[in-house]
């Protein structure tokens, strides 16, 4: 079965060259393409995609402020911010409202690649963004954070990973245990820091330190 992708992008140009790049691979279903995310509440219960490609910058609205809204109803869909803005505050607003990628849209050629990403667990992002997250999160100093107590070594273990943008599959194979129990823990990670995505609760770490 395809994998259903709704766009958000005020870009016609943009926009229409994002869906003819995924429409070219049967892998994928572009059930929307939108210039807004005015509507966005209604376009997920119609539409029901399998992720979101979500620019920033549009008329009528912001592409974090959509996600804050998506996440409030409850719906975990996979968001991945498309856009031009590399700066900190950016960055750390979407993830924050619970984005699960941040690609720029120059480097739209990895548009496929990083929604399969995202669908397998991972956290998809430019290269030079990545580097700006972990630069927020010192490796040697994501133990001492007192949250990390409510976690068990191995949660931490896994979460450890997740900084390092490995995918559910990558960690499973590194501690030899299988995908659906990497996705257990996972998930009673966000439980325990009360988060919606890995890089939320990774950005939620360095918060509190």
């Amino acid at each position: 079965m395809a994998i259903k992708v709704l766009i958000y992008e005020d870009n016609e140009s943009l926009r229409k060259s994002v869906q003819t790049l995924l429409q070219w691979n049967n892998e994928f279903d572009v059930v929307a393409a939108m210039p807004d995310a005015i509507s966005v509440t209604d376009d997920i219960t119609i539409l029901k995609p399998d992720v979101i490609l979500m620019d920033i910058d549009m008329p009528g609205g912001n592409g974090v402020a959509a996600v804050t809204t998506i996440r409030h109803t409850g719906n975990q869909v996979p968001v991945i911010m498309f856009t031009v803005f590399d700066d900190e505050e950016n960055i750390f607003n979407a993830i924050c409202a619970g984005a699960n990628g941040y690609l720029l849209k120059k480097n739209f050629e990895q548009i496929p690649a990083s929604i399969k990403d995202v669908l397998d667990g991972g956290a998809p992002m430019t290269g030079s963004v990545a580097k700006k997250v972990l630069s927020f999160v010192p490796q040697n100093k994501i133990t001492k954070n007192p949250e990390m107590e409510i976690l068990s070594a191995r949660e931490r273990e896994i979460l450890e990973y997740i900084v390092k943008g490995y995918s559910y599959k990558m960690i499973a194979a590194e501690i030899n245990i299988a995908t659906e129990t990497v996705r257990s823990h996972i998930k009673k990670i966000y439980k325990k820091l009360q988060v919606n995505s890995a890089t939320e609760a990774v950005y939620k770490f360095n918060s509190k330190k």
